[in-house]
């Protein structure tokens, strides 16, 4: 027979060879000693928890001549050839990719003929949550009423997706993921059989890396099995995984820890010559500094928390106290933040290296937040900042309403100097700040520099450049907030500090507007044009 992956060779036969699903299997094996089969079952969780393995032990278990203590007793005629998984009892449907409605419609069909040779015809319906939403309502009525002899069992990583009405009509159990002393301990009984031998701490890596899931620890340790004759290690280990070392971590949180954005720096540097993965570094360092928060917030309780050595848990501590909470705090999110932003990147490294940087440099963003809130507050003054409101003046007799002044005819704005914002620039940035509160910050470092008749002109300081950009990318929006607000087709122009000083002489179109409002006022025989 051809070579089987360790995960397929080593899949448990029976309940009692399932692992860290406890709950699960003293259920399953309570209903199959009471004969209490449900006629549907909804199996849930994360990959590589044992969902399919329950659902192959189970039916097997239902169908058995002669079970033991409710595990199939893989001797019986029934439990050979459901072993070689060639029964037309017991039938897999992968839903990934018969998810339409069509299939449904023809396991309708077929659930009606008795099982050939089994007491049950199981269905086992993997990654379910991917049938169609016709697929799922052609499968409702047979779910709801199936006949005696079958028996629906569905596997799905996102219940969520499933709709109520399949939810209400199946017994949920939920696989949780395994704790890595568990996964380490199957690892072990596996080595055992097949002959070979591993370093604790090899073990502990691949089982960590695994999040949880035995068949993906089955699957790197078939890896670095393949990857050596001899014992498996745990730099053999690391070199499989591509991750950067316990040892490295601890060298990069001292320097992100004590600011030396140099040593990060060339630490990136070596971690890229290596050839490593920065997204998988990038999730490595926020899970180091995970566990430096909990060791300095739990103490000695870190061990049992991180499922690490007793070793490794007071390094975590000793590294703990060389930062304080709020600083690790910041390191963390800052990682964590950036880890799936790594993958997309054009230049990965320079991004964590950017990230590094800032972790060591917090002034820096402080600083900027700093600018951004003085720049408010200056914008407020410069509008002025209403009064607090003070006791309310005694109540006096109404007067008679003075009669109604014929209202002034709508005239054009008049220019404004620079440092005098008219009345309806400051009404326009208001209706923009409301209206798009995510630019409320760069509206606020806007000033008014100037009005001519046609063009409301607005400065920014230098450090604020990119408020400015990004208005910039929003200028249809303020001309029409501009010209709503002023009641005539006036636009909005941007610059920076200083930007506007050489451009004070008034240009040709400007000239050209002033001359026609003068002969407006005074009279075109009463003003002479001369150099």
């Amino acid at each position: 027979m051809s070579y089987q992956a360790l995960y397929r060779a080593w899949r448990p036969d029976t309940f009692s060879q399932i692992v860290g699903q406890d709950a699960v299997v003293k259920t399953l094996r309570h209903q199959v000693e009471t004969g209490r089969i449900a006629h549907a079952y909804l199996f849930c969780g994360t990959r590589g928890t044992g969902k399919t393995t329950a659902a192959k032990v189970l039916s097997r278990a239902i169908n058995c001549l002669h079970p033991v203590d409710g595990d199939p007793c893989g001797e019986c005629d029934v439990c050979v050839q459901l072993k070689k998984e060639n029964s037309m009892d017991v039938i897999e449907i992968d839903a990934a990719s018969n998810n339409g409605v069509d299939e449904i419609r023809d396991l309708r069909e077929k659930v009606k003929y008795p099982p050939a040779v089994a007491k049950y015809k199981v269905y086992i319906i993997d990654e379910v949550h991917m049938l169609s939403t016709g697929a799922f309502n052609a499968l409702l009525k047979t779910l709801e009423e199936p006949p005696a002899h079958a028996v629906f069992i569905l596997a799905t990583t996102e219940p969520q997706r499933l709709p109520a009405t399949i939810l209400s009509r199946c017994q949920r159990f939920d696989f949780k993921r395994l704790s890595v002393e568990t996964i380490v301990e199957r690892m072990m009984v596996v080595l055992g059989g097949i002959g070979r031998v591993a370093a604790d701490d090899a073990l502990h890596e691949i089982a960590r890396a695994a999040e949880g899931a035995m068949r993906d620890a089955l699957s790197i340790l078939d890896v670095c099995l393949s990857y050596t004759d001899g014992e498996v290690d745990l730099p053999l280990v690391r070199d499989v995984l591509g991750t950067a070392g316990r040892e490295f971590l601890f060298e990069f949180a001292d320097a992100l820890i004590g600011g030396d954005a140099r040593e990060a720096l060339v630490q990136i540097d070596a971690l890229s010559r290596r050839g490593l993965d920065a997204q998988v570094f990038a999730r490595e360092i926020a899970e180091h500094l995970r566990a430096l928060l909990l060791a300095q917030t739990v103490g000695a309780a870190a061990e049992e928390l991180l499922e690490c050595t007793p070793e490794d848990a007071a390094r975590y501590q000793e590294q703990a106290k060389t930062a304080g909470r709020e600083q690790l705090f910041r390191l963390m999110e800052l990682f964590m933040r950036v880890e799936p932003d790594v993958k997309w990147a054009a230049n990965p490294r320079a991004l964590l290296e950017l990230t590094a940087v800032r972790a060591c440099h917090p002034e820096n963003e402080k600083d900027a937040a700093l600018a951004e809130r003085v720049g408010r507050l200056e914008t407020l003054v410069e509008r002025g900042v209403p009064a607090a409101p003070g006791p309310a003046p005694e109540k006096e007799k109404p007067k008679a309403p003075a009669p109604e002044k014929a209202r002034p005819r709508a005239e054009k704005p008049a220019p404004a100097p620079a440092g005098d914002a008219p009345p309806q620039y400051l009404q326009a940035v208001e209706a923009l700040s409301k209206e798009n509160p995510s630019l409320r910050a760069a509206l606020a470092g806007m000033k008014f520099a100037g009005f001519d008749g046609a063009v409301v002109t607005a400065e920014f300081p230098r450090k604020q450049m990119m408020f400015m950009k990004m208005l910039e990318r929003k200028q249809d929006k303020l001309n029409a907030a501009i010209a709503e607000a002023f009641g005539t087709p006036v636009k909005l122009a941007m610059r920076l500090e200083g930007d506007g000083a050489a451009a004070a002489a008034p240009t040709a179109a400007q000239a050209r507007r002033v001359i026609e409002q003068s002969y407006d006022v005074f009279g075109r025989e009463n003003i002479d044009l001369t150099d």
